[in-house]
């Protein structure tokens, strides 16, 4: 086709291509006016939102800081009823002290004959002191919760006569292997026993009466019906000595603690053995030990009676017994029996313990810290003591 005929066929194709490009123009725009309402309506739900979030935060922040203010209210109330509990527990001291329980001692005159001439028989050679302790328990200063370890039944205790940091715990009624920590921090911090070394014994113990004295391990084995006391080197991990206890038909010393038949306790004067046979089933026996040779020096029959008793230990020729009921309440020193008569019984003081968990399974006295240390339900407990000298009769 030749130029001449392009140039006529132009005019005829300009209105069409006009057409569409006009058409062309109009899908644009109306393509741009919905991409618009889209933005818009982007833009509006966006709005929209953010406004709801800054709100949500606004909230969120209220009631983060109505929960704080509710908190230190929280905090500030049980700080009140703490301070009024521990004022309660003083007015109860005080009441209970003013108003003390009945005398530990029933009142039977044929018994109390039978006592006396027993005692008069076998035991009323005088006690000659070793020391001039002359110091009694006043009352319980402080006490310091440690943790809990073990079963609920237990001991644990240090060198009450030597110098060594060692914690020595015994865990259960029966069993043979000693926990050793060579320092408090070790046995306050560490939960698991991987701290501790092991002291596995020849023979396994029954109760919760031993004692760890100048070195040696004293601790009660049964055989049969009769009871061994063991006297083990904690150094070279050797029995060095063992005495058959020299009392028949033994029964528990403690109502409470049915697993102890006997309580070897240390004060300032030495080793004592606290024990029950059948032959006065209702009160405790006391004896004085040996530490060398285990041997018995010297015997009572005390006044202070096994029901309702948890533990026991001796203070400066002492003895206290701690009491509770069947049903776990606050523990107390309810009978005091001072072999060497310096302490009048009406001048002890009834010592009480604040209640925590249930009853104690054992209470070792430490002569030289003049404080307690305690198994109460499974957890370790310190108690320290006040003292105050006898009022000698």
């Amino acid at each position: 086709m030749g130029p001449w005929r392009c140039l006529l066929l132009l005019p005829l194709l300009a209105p069409a291509l006009r057409a569409q490009q006009q058409q062309f123009m109009e899908y644009v725009e109306r393509r741009l006016t919905l991409l618009e309402e889209r933005i818009s309506q982007w833009h509006d739900q966006s709005s929209r939102y953010s406004t709801e979030l800054r709100d949500f935060k606004n909230q969120v922040l209220g009631m983060l800081e109505a929960a704080e203010k509710e908190r230190e209210a929280m905090r500030a109330e049980a700080e009140s009823a703490a301070v009024r509990v521990d004022r309660l527990e003083r007015e109860v001291d005080y009441l209970e002290t003013q108003n003390p329980a009945p005398p530990c001692v029933e009142v039977d005159e044929t018994l109390m004959d039978k006592q006396v001439a027993t005692a008069k028989q076998r035991k009323n050679e005088k006690y000659t002191k070793l020391t001039d302790c002359s110091d009694t328990i006043a009352s319980v200063r402080a006490m310091k919760i440690l943790k809990r370890f073990g079963s609920a039944s237990g001991l644990w205790t240090k060198d009450a006569a030597g110098t060594s940091e060692k914690i020595y715990v015994f865990d259960g009624t029966a069993n043979d292997t000693v926990y050793v920590f060579p320092r408090m921090r070790e046995f306050t911090l560490f939960s698991a026993t991987r701290k501790a070394a092991r002291i596995k014994l020849p023979y396994p113990w029954v109760g919760t009466g031993h004692l760890v004295y100048d070195g040696h391990l004293y601790y009660i084995r049964q055989q049969g019906l009769s009871f061994q006391v063991i006297k083990f080197n904690l150094a070279n991990k050797t029995v060095v000595d063992s005495s058959v206890f020299p009392a028949e038909e033994q029964i528990p010393v403690f109502g409470l603690s049915p697993s102890t038949y006997i309580e070897v306790a240390a004060d300032e004067e030495g080793l004592w053995a606290i024990y029950a046979t059948k032959e006065d089933e209702k009160n405790m026996c006391l004896a004085k030990l040996d530490p060398a040779s285990l041997d018995i020096e010297q015997m009572w029959d005390t006044p202070c009676p096994r029901e309702n008793a948890e533990g026991a230990f001796v203070v400066c020729g002492a003895l206290h017994v701690v009491y509770n009921t069947r049903l776990p309440s606050r523990a107390r020193v309810q009978c005091v029996f001072d072999v060497s008569g310096t302490l009048a019984p009406e001048d002890a003081s009834l010592v009480y313990f604040p209640k925590r968990y249930g009853s104690h399974a054992s209470l070792k006295y430490s002569p030289r810290e003049r404080q307690i240390y305690a198994w109460d339900d499974g957890y370790q407990i310190i108690y320290r003591m006040e003292m105050k000298k006898k009022l000698e009769v």
